[in-house]
């Protein structure tokens, strides 16, 4: 099969190599993916640039994609094989096997059925991004009749947070940083949007809430926005993190923590607990059988031009999640 890879890490350009490599097979309860399409995340440019030890001698990068079963092995039903999926955690739990390439197998509770009316480009864009963004907002419980603050919200992660909370019956307010975000952070549902560049994000909350507050907080970088995110976070309220590239060791300040009675959430999707991930499967196969569903594709490169995709999630700019489309 056609794939890329590295055995060093380092910049794209140096380390990224591409040719081919023996086709997977499935083993047991395991599926085999023909796959159209692979996301690339942050994390995936972060692993490759050296920010974690190499765990392999070889690595395919990318842990998200989409495409189509072509084979089950033992303990997989046979109806399994043809039916359109997307995926995440290719490239990690101990696979060196991403989705950089034209096949992948692995386990079958890593796969969930991808819509007819969704392109395999767009089911590339769920994976991480999308389950991020649902352990994030439902954590600490249902947001139903909830207000719900999303920084970021016209990102990756915070634009599923921004749609998903929406979807389960909370009142949102996203924090943006451009009119044309502000935009599609409504079109994904927040009733309520706040540029933080011109704007004080905590007493825009407190006007909107009348004084009140916000329920529950799902942030983009808690080191860097943990002032605004405590002043506008209500007694006994909740905050989900799932990023703090701002500051790793911000001095926060736990005796406010505690007589607010807040609790507090970190996020990383490999090591979240399997219910909880099993749920944001099947709430994420009921969420996009509804057509106009907003799921982002910032990018398309060909999958030999990987390294000129690593390099577009790496300049920050983008609106969505850079793919590969792996049979080309």
């Amino acid at each position: 099969m056609r794939a890329v890879w590295y055995d060093r890490q380092g910049p794209a350009r140096a380390v990224l190599q591409t040719g081919e490599l023996p086709t997977p097979g499935p083993q047991l309860g395991q599926v085999r993916v023909r796959l159209e399409a692979a996301g690339i995340n942050p994390s995936d440019t972060y692993r490759r640039g050296g920010a974690a030890p190499m765990e392999y001698a070889r690595v395919i990068p990318s842990s998200d994609g989409a495409g189509t079963i072509d084979r089950v092995g033992p303990g997989v039903a046979e109806d399994w094989v043809g039916r359109r999926v997307w995926l995440y955690n290719g490239q990690r739990n101990g696979r060196w096997m991403g989705t950089g390439c034209e096949y992948i197998a692995l386990d079958a509770s890593l796969v969930t059925p991808l819509p007819d009316h969704v392109s395999f480009a767009e089911g590339a864009t769920l994976g991480i991004p999308a389950m991020t963004a649902h352990r994030c907002v439902f954590v600490a419980g249902p947001v139903q009749g909830r207000v719900v603050l999303v920084t970021g919200g016209a990102g990756a992660v915070g634009h599923y947070a921004v749609q998903l909370a929406s979807w389960a019956g909370a009142e949102v307010i996203a924090t943006v940083s451009s009119a044309e975000k502000a935009a599609r952070a409504r079109a994904g549902g927040a009733a309520h949007v706040i540029d933080y560049r011109r704007e004080d994000v905590a007493a825009r909350v407190r006007e909107i809430t009348r004084g009140a507050g916000v329920d529950h907080v799902v942030d983009v970088d808690l080191g860097g926005n943990l002032a605004a995110v405590l002043a506008s976070v209500r007694d006994n309220g909740s905050i989900a993190y799932y990023a703090t590239n701002g500051a790793r060791t911000p001095p926060v300040d736990l005796r406010l923590l505690m007589q607010k009675n807040l609790s507090l959430f970190g996020m990383v999707l490999p090591t979240s607990p399997q219910e909880s991930r099993r749920r944001a499967q099947a709430d994420l196969a009921r969420w996009s059988a509804t057509p106009g569903r907003i799921m982002s594709v910032a990018a398309r490169f060909p999958l030999f031009e990987a390294a000129a995709a690593h390099e577009a999630v790496e300049r920050g700019d983008k609106v969505g999640t850079v793919v590969l489309d792996c049979a080309r």
